[in-house]
């Protein structure tokens, strides 16, 4: 929809830069399924720059673009994607709601919407291996960032950073801060073939 309403979309984009010309921001892109929504994106970001130049107005020259990956799209193309951003940001409950085809507001299906599906956790295994392959941090929000039976997983896997509500992040640090980064076996873990078998696998290591 910004791609479609270009004019629109740099007047938020504008509004970001002059932004980071006082504090720090970032430019996240969301739903993204192709490489020409990245570099589409990052052409109107220049553009709007030359816009505020030519106007004297401030803005930040260096802020960081990154995209929220939450498609299957964009969990199949994260080696491609990740050359073109400076970060990640893994949405995780998008992400699990169009790989397992669930939607979690239908109460006929949603007993199948779980980010433990052994295809979310090879999905978020991939995503992250991507980033740090190509030398960008990697994040996630979502409920699963706020889960602290996950945390031993993503610790494993070495995410960069968490975001969750206030009411969570005391009780998320704490566990983190007595929590060993290997205490979770990846190999094991990524063997696992049924939901059950690596929810009960994480049951017990956060005993």
């Amino acid at each position: 929809i910004c791609l479609q309403s270009k004019d629109m979309f740099k007047t938020q984009l504008r509004a970001i830069l002059r932004a980071g010309a006082y504090g720090k921001v970032g430019i996240m892109i969301p739903m993204v399924t192709m490489l020409s929504e990245i570099t589409e994106t990052k052409k109107l970001i220049e553009e709007a720059k030359e816009e505020l130049k030519a106007r004297n107005v401030p803005y930040g020259e260096n802020v960081p673009v990154g995209i929220m990956v939450e498609t299957p799209a964009s969990v199949m193309m994260a080696p491609v994607f990740a050359k073109y951003v400076d970060f990640f940001s893994i949405g995780t409950n998008d992400l699990v709601q169009y790989t397992l085809a669930v939607d979690r507001g239908n109460q006929t299906v949603n007993y199948l919407y779980d980010y433990f599906n052994p295809a979310v956790i090879q999905s978020i295994y991939r995503i992250v291996t991507a980033a740090h392959e190509a030398g960008i941090w990697v994040g996630m929000c979502g409920e699963m960032a706020g889960d602290r039976m996950a945390l031993p997983f993503l610790l494993s896997l070495g995410i960069d950073e968490l975001s969750m509500s206030v009411s969570q992040a005391p009780a998320v640090k704490e566990q983190i801060r007595s929590l060993e980064s290997d205490k979770c076996n990846l190999e094991e873990i990524l063997k696992f073939s049924e939901t059950e078998e690596v929810r009960t696998y994480l049951k017990e290591l956060v005993k």
